[in-house]
């Protein structure tokens, strides 16, 4: 395995599970939409536009929301010149105009990008990471990072929550319907349909979580890989990846809700059980730090 191949490869993978995710999404709509009989794709438009409304909102505001959440502040080349020199060269590197560069004052070592866009982009990275690496193990992570906002992740998973956040109005509205629909006689529709629209509507949200963090993980293989091609040493970041699993500290401020954001679980390792669990690597955000390692050796 080359750099180039990985790249190519997550691509693939990427855009299938998108692929996947809105055939996925114009199933569900058709589904609960003939249950409740309604015609065309009225119902499918609204939650998309509700959603999308919602992840407008998110997509603006979010780095000033989550900078706040962890109490990070801005870096200065004088009192963080090795952090704030690494990304200056890397983000040359990356053809990329430097990002903000803040700190979160924790001494769980850990990093995230976050913005719209090239212009509006931010890394974060904890204090405690500054402690425990060393520069390649550092330029390694931020570019990781800055790979994150060169693939355009950060619009990629806004897409990924507007698909899902439509699949979440889709179930809410058709429950809720049911209500109506016993003193609606009118709109009655075949028992075999909304029985199968039932179905639909409690299994879509969870299958609609485990793409979506599908996708997470595949952008964060990416992403290393990424990583390795600016910075022609992938042996720095998978380094930095052991040190930050196998850190004793867990960042203060996690939070579910941010947790896909990090370079890696900020609750800490997994235990052996956990990471050999098909079932718990399902639903998490992040692929097995170990076989994160591996590719960037094989590389």
């Amino acid at each position: 395995m080359n750099v180039y191949s990985e790249i190519n490869s997550n691509k693939l993978k990427t855009y299938l599970a998108l692929i996947l995710f809105v055939i996925f999404v114009s199933f569900v709509a058709f589904v609960i939409g003939k249950a409740l009989g309604f015609e065309g794709g009225g119902l499918l438009i609204l939650s998309f536009f509700i959603s999308l409304f919602m992840s407008f909102i998110s997509y603006f505001f979010s780095d000033k929301i989550v900078l706040s959440l962890h109490g990070a502040h801005e870096a200065n080349r004088e009192e963080h010149f090795d952090l704030y020199t690494v990304t200056e060269n890397l983000a040359l590197a990356a053809g990329l105009p430097k990002p903000r560069v803040y700190i979160i004052p924790d001494s769980a070592p850990n990093a995230f990008a976050t913005g719209r866009d090239y212009k509006h982009s931010v890394v974060v990275v904890t204090q405690g990471l500054l402690e425990v690496l060393d520069r390649r193990e550092l330029e390694g992570v931020i570019a990781h990072e800055l790979s994150h906002i060169k693939n355009y992740d950060i619009l990629l998973m806004t897409v990924v929550s507007v698909l899902v956040g439509v699949i979440v109005y889709l179930t809410d509205f058709f429950m809720r319907s049911l209500w109506w629909r016993n003193r609606d006689n009118n709109r009655e529709g075949s028992a075999i349909m909304m029985v199968i629209a039932i179905a639909v509507a409690v299994l879509s949200p969870i299958l609609a979580t485990l793409l979506q963090l599908a996708v997470s993980r595949r952008r964060e293989f990416l992403a290393d890989a990424s990583a390795a091609y600016i910075t022609r040493y992938p042996a720095g970041l998978a380094s930095a990846l052991e040190k930050i699993a196998q850190n004793p500290h867990r960042l203060s401020t996690a939070s579910n809700g941010t947790a896909h954001m990090f370079i890696e679980n900020p609750f800490g390792a997994d235990s052996k059980a956990l990471k050999t669990s098909w079932w718990i690597r399902l639903f998490s955000t992040h692929p097995p730090v170990e076989e994160r390692i591996a590719k960037l050796q094989s590389m």
